[in-house]
């Protein structure tokens, strides 16, 4: 996604990678992903050649030819056992951002005939889907970061996670600036006073897991007080005095001691989002939608959004109308909820039905293990590491060890490739013909913009490694299977080039391949101003702002307005997620340099409470919870607020290897829960942020 400029070496190796400043897009700026990538390409870490997992549990080296025809041999051997619904597979991040592959594992799915693909997506913020698919969608979106005069922002820091619905991440503090210089106002609700809330006018520091208490006290007063918007709630809305009532109980007051925030900062962040600014959203990250209640909060925020107006109208134009994407009508008209979850197959355990397409990634463990019919034996996972994204790490382990076969496609030995039978290399980005990521184009870029790659760089010379798709064609004609992409079938006879299949992605674009590549530092796609539609007048479809479901959710969270924030003296504090600017989740955590500067995980506290716990920094505790225990070194965070722990996903390592936290870090995940009452109901999302927990010194220090 970032314009960058790359040294190559006599040999076509990536030496260099720095932002190019000439890049309309992203403006200089570069990530770690891509200011990493010589190492990432050629470093000591890469996977070179394809590996077979042995009987003892080390890799070693296989005949590409070979790995093929055993990996395509034992599949057919399942799939002719057990059925189709003996297979399974996960995408992750390496997936979706590689354009010309990132449909074949659910095309492969498909020919196999299993509806079992997971993904990332939903075990991060598919509550905004939920949100969607009980509230209704507004097609021509909300106003844009880039015009609203203020933006309203739970539980993220893009600055540093260079992510967040609705912000605009390229080159995430220039854009920042840029919008405030102009006269944007920014309100941010967050445990921490991140890089992000620095900037903000007024910056709300409530306990971890409130945010639903925070946002039903904020709609409560615009509904009070009359600053909704009332000729489209009229239109569009159902519900709204039923919402009123809902929340009524979440006075200023009753808001602020739950949450533990000032009550004349609450009424300063309400007043100036849906009063003083008559333009601009409301958007949520990963806190709000890993806590408890996060679809209620997704909802809310949207609620917020929809009482005050916050959309695009007819004749206003449309920020990013598709540049990969087809092109279609945007009209000012509410599209109804579709609650795709109570309809198509559903999981065996918990009954949980399809999120955007995929079934639940917190119902995967429970798919390999319970016996039965259906049950997963056949898995394959695609440039994702699920063992260190999903609770209960030990459970994950032994249900990835109980697979009959594991096929990963991934360039670095991850938790998940360890345990994998077979481990494929894929070519790295430089190596390989590309497209920025379109699946999700319009949540990260907020313009029409597109850019071709070319392969430039040649894969380590001793290496042994394809693109992605190679993989999976093979593997399906060796089992006599038919891939089918965008509807129509690939030839299987011979395998498609990367830039056939670019060129079938853009089929429907509104500018060719061939045009994309002719602009050197990509393409703002603007054929035609694209301006919202009249809706049709007649039109029936409103916004549930306050289905059965939700009404229960918000009942449950009025309960406990009386008790006190941290009510279990056995866990005092809470949780907090914690993005790191070096890596993504366990991206990157591998490379040796990432490592020297980032080897292990702190966990992070507020000064005031290290004094309370006679603690200093560097001293050895143990993080506890109901569920788990880990031990990791302190370090005072100023900026934290007092009574939450803060600490980074994506560290660890299996179980059995007993690895030192020196080496490692330590592995959140041992202190969540899959259990149902610690994860949503509808998506089966764990909770995995605003937990409570507990400090406890070690009474050793030699060494975790």
């Amino acid at each position: 996604m970032c314009g960058t400029v790359v040294t190559l070496d006599a040999e076509d190796r990536v030496v260099g990678v720095r932002g190019d400043p000439q890049d309309p897009n992203t403006l200089g700026y570069a990530c770690f992903k891509g200011i990493n990538a010589p190492e990432a390409h050629n470093g000591a870490t890469r996977i070179r050649h394809p590996l077979k997992r042995m009987p003892d549990g080390t890799h070693e080296p296989i005949a590409l030819e070979t790995a093929l025809d055993e990996i395509a041999t034992k599949m057919r051997a399942v799939l002719d056992a057990h059925g189709p619904e003996a297979f399974g597979g996960y995408r992750g991040g390496g997936a979706f951002f590689n354009s010309s592959s990132v449909m074949m594992l659910p095309a492969f799915l498909e020919a196999v005939g299993s509806h079992k693909a997971y993904s990332s997506v939903t075990i991060d913020q598919s509550a905004k889907v939920v949100a969607a698919g009980r509230l209704g969608a507004w097609p021509p979106g909300r106003v844009p970061f880039s015009r609203g005069d203020v933006f309203l922002l739970i539980g993220g820091n893009p600055l540093v996670s260079v992510s967040a619905n609705g912000f605009d991440t390229r080159n995430p503090s220039k854009r920042l600036k840029a919008a405030r210089a102009r006269g944007m106002k920014l309100v941010v609700i967050d445990p921490r006073r991140t890089e992000t809330a620095r900037h903000a006018d007024v910056h709300l520091q409530p306990l971890p897991g409130e945010d639903c208490t925070i946002l039903a006290g904020m709609l409560h007063l615009v509904l009070e007080q009359g600053w909704q918007d009332r000729g489209f709630c009229e239109r569009y809305a159902d519900d709204v005095e039923a919402l009123r009532r809902a929340v009524a109980g979440f006075t200023p007051e009753v808001v602020a001691r739950r949450a533990d925030v000032p009550v004349e900062d609450l009424l300063r962040a309400t007043t100036l989002f849906a009063k003083e600014c008559r333009t601009g959203a409301a958007a949520g990250a990963t806190g709000p939608d890993m806590s408890p209640f996060g679809n209620l909060a997704e909802h809310l925020i949207e609620c917020l959004n929809i009482v005050c107006g916050r959309y695009l109208r007819e004749g206003d134009e449309i920020e990013h109308p598709g540049a990969i994407q087809p092109r279609m009508p945007r009209r000012a008209e509410v599209v109804p909820p579709m609650r795709t979850w109570e309809q198509g197959p559903h999981s065996r355990v918990g009954g949980f039905g399809p999120i955007a397409g995929e079934m639940p990634t917190g119902t995967l463990v429970d798919e390999i293990l319970a016996p039965g019919p259906g049950r997963i034996r056949c898995f394959v996972t695609h440039g994702g590491n699920p063992v260190s994204a999903i609770p209960e790490t030990e459970r994950v382990v032994r249900a990835f060890e109980s697979l009959e076969l594991h096929v990963a496609i991934e360039p670095f030995m991850t938790m998940t490739a360890q345990l994998a039978d077979y481990v494929l290399p894929p070519k790295l980005q430089y190596e390989r013909e590309d497209l920025p990521a379109w699946l999700y184009e319009s949540f990260i870029s907020p313009e029409p913009y597109t850019r071709y790659t070319r392969a430039i760089a040649r894969p380590p010379r001793d290496a042994e490694v394809h693109d992605d798709h190679f993989y999976f064609w093979e593997i399906a004609r060796r089992m006599g299977l038919e891939l089918r992409l965008f509807g129509e079938p690939l030839d299987m006879s011979r395998a498609p080039t990367t830039r056939a299949l670019l060129e079938r992605t853009t089929r429907d674009s509104a500018v060719s391949l061939a045009e994309i590549e002719r602009a050197e530092r990509g393409l703002m796609v603007e054929p035609e101003r694209q301006l919202v539609e009249p809706g049709d007048p007649a039109s029936p479809h409103r916004f549930a702002l306050l289905p059965a479901d939700v009404a229960r959710e918000l009942a449950a969270v009025e309960a406990r307005l009386d008790e006190p924030s941290s009510a279990d003296a056995h866990f005092p504090y809470r949780l907090a997620v914690r993005r790191l600017r070096d890596a993504n989740n366990s991206a990157g955590l591998g490379l040796p340099s990432i490592k020297a500067r980032v080897p292990w995980n702190p966990v992070f506290m507020s000064p005031d409470d290290m004094l309370l716990e006679g603690l200093t920094e560097g001293d050895e505790v143990e993080v506890v919870s109901r569920n788990g225990a880990v031990r990791a070194r302190v370090r005072p965070d100023p900026d934290l607020r007092r009574g939450v722990v803060s600490l980074t996903h994506g560290f660890g390592d299996l179980p059995r290897k007993r690895a030192k936290y020196e080496d490692v870090g330590a592995n959140a995940n041992e202190l969540l829960s899959l259990d149902d009452a610690a994860r949503e109901s509808i998506n089966a999302m764990p909770h995995m942020t605003g937990i409570p927990v507990a400090i406890r010194a070690s009474d050793r220090d030699e060494g975790l």
